[in-house]
């Protein structure tokens, strides 16, 4: 057992994924460990290391995270950069885009192991594990063999908190082609709503909010089963000129599906950073154990001080197979004290506000956008 496996292991074997400072000499062990792994099996990351003049061995104290060289999203497109052979990466996933602009990952077993675990600690925060059956409509891609992107493997692994009943897909593959089913997906919440098992939706808040809209203008009003929930996961993208404010999204969640705000669950994460964070009951995102996050000034690229929105630079030591210890992201957010939120965790909150570039940037809801804007018309 080499001795990144084994301070990855220790990392994820601490019971509360919110125990911040406490784990930040293990954090800071495990990202050393795994830098020093990607600096002796990744060549081209072994380059950047030694042309920025950074060593894997400078990982000493927490200052250094900010140290380290990240990479951007935009480079990880653009260039593949593995530290396994690819033959042993027992899944791999793109984000979307054209050919040739996608970033690809892939996951050891070693890699996937640490992400159940992280999973499972993650998902306690708002009770998403249960043993009672529910049905799923997924506002995004039916799985195929063909479709490799990570928004798709994410939303099929959110029906797996449960047994799945059922599973509604928007895009539903048809004649060697996805294809919009959104009268099919009507029909599967007002038939579930008569069910006696809860419904839990997976998708964009975009196309949550787009349905939502056209169920209520239709008069198609339901009330869910207890137990239900809206899930959801990958921000607006590029719906963020009609983006709403919370209070007015769980407004319409109560009205169309009988839904609190408080069974509304959002997700944040990317393929280049695949770590949960689940928002807390006050619906902020805290930073889980496994990650640590900085945010840069955008000018400078100097790291800024909480309360200060910047660019967000996220940092994990779980991944093996592609050196994603470091990524920058195209977020515009927010780091704030998690004493601030008052839902009693203590490790800070991301506040995502927005993106960079947000007419120059392909993304992984950009194929199913095409078709999604249907919804609402």
């Amino acid at each position: 057992m080499s001795r990144l496996t084994r301070a990855r292991r220790a990392l994820i074997a601490v019971p509360d994924a919110y125990a911040g400072e406490q784990t930040d000499a293990l954090f800071l062990t495990a990202m050393r460990e795994n830098c020093r792994y990607q600096y002796e099996h990744c060549p081209g990351y072994r380059r950047m290391l030694d042309g920025m003049g950074f060593s894997p061995e400078a990982l000493t104290d927490p200052d250094a995270l900010a140290r380290l060289p990240f990479l951007p999203t935009l480079l990880l497109k653009r260039h593949r950069l593995f530290s396994v052979p690819r033959r042993k990466m027992l899944i791999k996933a793109t984000s979307s885009g054209t050919s040739g602009t996608a970033s690809e990952v892939g996951f050891t077993l070693g890699d996937l192991l640490a992400m159940l675990n992280m999973v499972l600690r993650v998902s306690k925060l708002r009770h998403l594990f249960s043993v009672r059956p529910c049905h799923y409509v997924v506002l995004g891609y039916q799985p195929h063999r063909g479709n490799t992107m990570g928004a798709a493997k994410t939303a099929f692994g959110a029906t797996m908190f449960t047994p799945a009943l059922s599973r509604t897909y928007a895009l539903v593959w048809r004649d060697g082609g996805y294809q919009l089913d959104l009268d099919g997906v009507i029909r599967a919440v007002e038939r579930h709503s008569r069910s006696r098992f809860p419904l839990r939706f997976m998708g964009f808040p975009s196309y949550t909010w787009f349905l939502m809209q056209k169920m209520a203008e239709e008069g198609r009003c339901v009330q869910l089963p207890k137990g239900s929930k809206l899930m959801l996961g990958g921000g607006w993208k590029q719906f963020y000129a009609e983006q709403v404010d919370k209070a007015q999204f769980y407004a319409l969640a109560k009205q169309v599906f009988g839904l609190a705000d408080t069974d509304v669950v959002e997700f944040y994460g990317a393929v280049e950073h695949p770590i949960l964070y689940c928002d807390c009951e006050r619906h902020h995102f805290h930073v889980p154990i496994y990650s640590r996050v900085i945010i840069r000034d955008p000018t400078t690229l100097q790291p800024l001080e909480r309360g200060k929105a910047g660019l967000v630079n996220l940092t994990t030591p779980l991944i093996q197979a592609v050196p994603l210890l470091s990524v920058m992201t195209d977020d515009l957010g927010v780091l704030h004290d998690g004493a601030d939120c008052g839902c009693g965790l203590k490790t800070p909150y991301l506040e995502i506000l927005g993106r960079v570039g947000l007419h120059e940037i392909k993304t992984c809801a950009a194929g199913a956008a095409e078709q999604l804007a249907e919804v609402r018309l």
